[in-house]
């Protein structure tokens, strides 16, 4: 699909000069045949406040899509466009296989792609365009702009021509 994305990490010397740590493609990358998209992990963190003293790659791992307890994930989905065999998928489709929880009690999921996580989400649309569904409304979102998303239900549903990629920043947050 497209391109890797390169990603600098910078950090501190022994005398604490900054310096660069890495640089290059990030180096985890996932394909999800099903849901035709693909998704590069750029940084994870496992606590809050973060540990910015560390050196060895915090994206050279396996980590399902929310982020870790009192973390953040930092990633970048490429979504391909929809076909008519993703939208007659299971409405749990994808909300199943990441457990319990992951579609708010009493809302049934409206999409095969609805899903939620325990998470404050930053969402920036770096190049295409996507409609993102809610419960029972969407939002169509193109390059340049910016959601925040706070623990909803909802989906990903690119129904261009072309792949969506979006970045996005998961923090961990506290239950409704």
């Amino acid at each position: 699909m497209g391109k890797p994305v390169r990603r600098v990490v910078t950090g501190h010397d022994k005398t604490g000069k900054a310096i660069v740590l890495m640089d290059g493609a990030s180096p985890t990358w996932n394909r999800n045949a099903a849901s035709d998209t693909e998704s590069g992990l750029v940084w994870v963190t496992d606590s809050t406040p973060a540990d910015i003293s560390v050196e060895t790659d915090q994206s050279a791992r396996k980590i399902g899509v929310p982020p870790p307890p009192n973390g953040s994930i930092c990633r970048v989905v490429e979504f391909g466009p929809m076909t008519k065999e993703m939208e007659a998928l299971p409405v749990t489709h994808f909300s199943s296989s990441l457990g319990e929880g992951h579609v708010a009690k009493g809302r049934p999921p409206r999409h095969p792609f609805m899903h939620r996580t325990k998470s404050l989400d930053y969402a920036i649309v770096l190049d295409g365009e996507i409609d993102m569904l809610l419960d029972d409304s969407e939002v169509h979102l193109k390059a340049g702009d910016i959601l925040v998303q706070q623990g909803t239900n909802h989906a990903w549903v690119n129904r261009g021509k072309t792949p969506c990629r979006i970045a996005f920043v998961l923090i961990d947050a506290e239950e409704l």
